[in-house]
């Protein structure tokens, strides 16, 4: 397809009441662009799809834009024909920075003079359509992260999988299109450090809890076994016993079960689990086990940075929901009616901030980061586990849609339905000539204007894009020349990239990488080093100080002394000067920088230091 291929992920839906060979759905696509090649050094990740996502129907938009209507107005019934939106463009993300700072000078200028129903009608559909937008993001990192736990060869490298799960992390971010992709796996390592912490805090908290009144703790996994949920129950057989104990509701924030006469004589849902002499939950054929009915009293996320965050509560529908609300009502009066921010209003910000202290070390479920982080991941989970008993699913799937605050959000059985639509629409779309291999050519030929325009010339276009809402996009006009010239600046940022990796990662090169892999991008920058760029020359420099190889200095110095940069002058320069390198080697540094920008060094690359001394100048 136009040199590119699309790499979709499917999932078997076992939550889902479908037939056996209709359970598998398409949840993600994501489109690499290869050049029309095999060689993985040109590749470059542009589009990705969740085939959740799709267009709000105009009622959706509508209801939207209504300021402080928080619920949902119905589903979208059949996907479109059109090709479904991405939810990205990888090669791209600093596009939507830009975009965002555009939108928020045009706002000040344009909307807010209109005063207050105009701010908060246009706040409240920019927020719902990024919580749209970000609500399948998250699901989209969820269906990346349990792909990766997959046994098996891996359609992606763990660099193009860091590089994904990254980006999509900082899509929530103001500035983080703007990130260096040599900072992505890192950022995304940190990332994934804390969202475990959060949750075994979370798990550790909630578990104790509910020990500490009588309640019985129940973890939620996804299919990689990772628990990002839980389940409170309460022993039907101790809701006569314990009426009236004392109980504590901190972190908990559901009724007290010992006090409410609605479990004494329960119609709802309940379950029979079974324990052992010590309580503990066994199997049912478990020798010596009894029976106890078990009735559901709420569910929690445990992906939260504060407390458990209450999705479901059994016994009040609407719980979770007020306390969703609480911070939304707050931001939407304050900013949006009464025009009041925390930087602009002194007073405002000290009570802001008492606030915000007090609800969060008390542990009150109001005033609580969003819900939807936990609320996306769930609406998977319920999709993925086939583990729930079916009858407890629909429970909950019925209450956790009357959480949800977005007009625009979709039922789970109306989206496993859009996604199958989606990817039909956009398999068509990618066969057709005007589709997607038309879409392919335009951004690479947009991809092109920074091999025939200077910086500046670069910044006028980027502005005539972002002022346009992107509507003129600058493109070169398509030559084998272009084309050529595209393919080595791909390879020559994948080899950069690779020994800013290795630059970074050991104190020493040759014991952590090998340095025929090392010599190999060394050897292409030196090839094409009048098109590298000033981060060639910093990793080629990094690599000579960190390694004792001669061969692999030699190379390192071969490449700095072709590039015609001010960067790679100055490294040599600075090498020269190092008073910790041997004398030896500052005659060999000073000898290349002597010869800097001529094709052919003073010294041969395949020499030894003492072999060809030059006499330092």
């Amino acid at each position: 397809m136009g040199g590119a291929e699309l790499i979709t992920i499917h999932a078997r839906m076992e939550g889902l009441q479908r037939e056996a060979d209709q359970k598998w759905v398409p949840l993600v696509t994501v489109l690499r662009d290869t050049l029309g090649d095999l060689d993985p050094e040109n590749d470059r990740l542009r589009y990705l799809w969740p085939l959740t996502y799709t267009r709000p129907t105009i009622k959706q938009r509508v209801a939207g834009a209504i300021p402080f209507l928080y619920t949902r107005v119905g589903n979208k019934k059949t996907a479109s024909n059109k090709a479904p939106p991405p939810v990205m463009d990888l090669a791209a993300p600093e596009r939507q920075v830009w975009e965002k700072v555009f939108w928020i000078a045009l706002k000040n200028v344009l909307i807010d003079p209109y005063g207050a129903a105009a701010r908060a009608s246009t706040e409240s559909y920019r927020r719902n359509i990024a919580d749209y937008r970000r609500s399948h993001i998250i699901r989209a990192l969820s269906v990346l992260s349990l792909y990766q736990a997959m046994k098996g060869p891996a359609a992606f490298s763990d660099t193009e999988m860091a590089d994904i799960q990254g980006r999509l992390l900082l899509a929530d971010t103001a500035f983080g299109g703007l990130v260096d992709d040599l900072h992505l796996q890192r950022y995304y390592e940190k990332k994934l450090t804390g969202v475990r912490d959060q949750r075994g805090h979370n798990w550790e908290l909630l578990r104790q809890r509910a020990e500490a009144e009588s309640l019985h703790f129940e973890p939620l996994e996804m299919p990689d076994g990772s628990a990002t949920h839980a389940m409170l129950w309460v022993a039907k057989t101790d809701l006569a016993s314990r009426q009236g104990h004392p109980y504590n509701g901190r972190f908990l924030n559901i009724a007290d079960p010992w006090t409410d006469k609605r479990l004494l004589n329960w119609k709802g849902y309940s379950e029979t689990h079974y324990f052992d002499a010590e309580g503990r939950s066994v199997p049912a054929e478990t020798a010596g086990a009894r029976m106890v009915e078990m009735i559901p009293l709420a569910l929690y996320g445990l992906d939260n940075p504060k407390i458990p965050m209450l999705l479901v509560d059994f016994r009040d529908t609407l719980n979770p929901k007020k306390r969703e609300m609480s911070r939304r009502v707050l931001e939407d009066v304050t900013k949006n009616v009464l025009a009041l921010s925390p930087f602009g209003d002194l007073s405002y910000f000290l009570g802001r901030s008492v606030f915000d202290f007090v609800t969060g070390r008390r542990g009150m479920d109001i005033n609580q980061p969003s819900r939807l982080r936990t609320y996306s991941q769930l609406k998977l989970l319920l999709s993925l586990n086939d583990s729930l008993n079916p009858q407890l699913r629909a429970q909950i799937d019925g209450r956790l849609e009357k959480v949800s605050l977005n007009p625009m959000e979709n039922d789970l059985a109306v989206e496993a339905k859009l996604a199958k639509g989606q990817y039909e629409a956009l398999m068509a779309y990618a066969q057709r000539a005007d589709g997607l291999p038309a879409k392919l050519d335009r951004d690479r030929r947009a991809e092109m204007v920074p091999l025939e325009h200077g910086r500046t010339a670069q910044v006028f276009l980027r502005v005539a894009n972002i002022v346009s809402f992107g509507k003129y996009t600058h493109r070169e006009k398509a030559s084998q020349d272009l084309e050529a010239r595209l393919d080595i600046t791909r390879r020559l940022s994948y080899h950069t990239r690779l020994l800013r990796k290795i630059g970074k990662s050991s104190p020493q090169v040759e014991i952590a990488w090998n340095l025929d892999e090392v010599n190999r991008s060394l050897q292409f920058l030196a090839e094409h080093a009048a098109e590298a760029d000033s981060n060639a020359a910093s990793a080629a420099a990094r690599i000579f100080a960190l390694t004792e190889d001669n061969d692999t200095r030699r190379r390192c110095l071969d490449s700095l002394s072709r590039m015609n940069t001010r960067r790679a002058k100055d490294e040599l320069l600075r090498l020269s000067e190092d008073r910790r390198l041997d004398p030896t080697w500052t005659a060999v540094v000073v000898s290349y920088l002597n010869s800097a920008g001529t094709a052919d060094p003073l010294v041969s690359s395949a020499g030894k230091p003492g072999a060809n001394r030059v006499e330092q100048r």
